[in-house]
């Protein structure tokens, strides 16, 4: 019987790094640890030249530098996050135009803006407090589409507060699109979900959704 003098049940699985390892996640410490047991369990008839040694150790410190990288553009993320949130704190006390229904009067005053996606027969705008009871109602006909209209609220008998816009168009009986823009008063600045938002009565939203300030 012929013997290679090794009992295959002897040898032992050589475990570096977990087999789901995923190699372009892999550190420093880890290349190394499988270069050393590669250079460890080679063949000593068969040898690795210096070559590709050299080489192992540009792959090391090009994956340095990788690392360096990316823990740089992790710093620069964050730099831009609170850059954003500095800036956001200056929106705090102002007046701003958002997209959204949900508008702010002081002292009887608000405005709204408006743009349609067609032209319409007529446009119905409703405008209720928060207990659902409609303080403003006005009807346009013959809108022109794809154009900024704005509606303003001049009521002495309104609270100071927050009342919910609500615009219906339709033409030829087909209701058409309508994007509206409210006035808010910022009242703080918040980081969610990575996103800046401006807080104001019980609604936030993405600053990105601010399309006027002041006015």
């Amino acid at each position: 019987m012929v013997s290679d003098g090794i009992n295959n049940n002897l040898v032992k699985e050589i475990k570096i790094v977990d087999k789901n390892y995923d190699n372009s996640k892999m550190s420093n410490e880890d290349f190394l640890k499988v270069l050393l047991t590669d250079l460890q369990w080679q063949d000593p008839l068969e040898a690795k030249d210096i070559s590709e040694f050299i080489n192992n150790t540009v792959k090391l410190r090009e994956m340095e530098i990788l690392n360096d990288f990316q823990k740089t553009i992790d710093l620069l993320k964050s730099v831009n996050e609170s850059n954003a949130l500095l800036y956001g704190s200056s929106l705090i006390g102002k007046k701003i135009f958002y997209e959204g229904n949900l508008t702010y009067v002081k002292d009887g005053k608000s405005t709204i803006q408006f743009r349609l996606k067609d032209d319409a027969d007529f446009v119905n705008i409703v405008i209720m407090d928060s207990k659902g009871q409609i303080v403003e109602k006005e009807t346009f006909k013959n809108v022109k589409g794809n154009k900024d209209m704005t509606f303003k609220i001049e009521n002495d008998n309104l609270s100071d507060g927050y009342y919910t816009v609500y615009i219906e168009a339709q033409k030829n009986g087909e209701k058409i699109e309508t994007v509206v823009y409210s006035q808010a008063l910022v009242e703080s600045i918040l980081r969610e979900d990575g996103k800046i938002k401006a807080v104001f009565g019980n609604n936030k939203v993405d600053i990105d959704a601010i399309v006027q300030i002041g006015g």
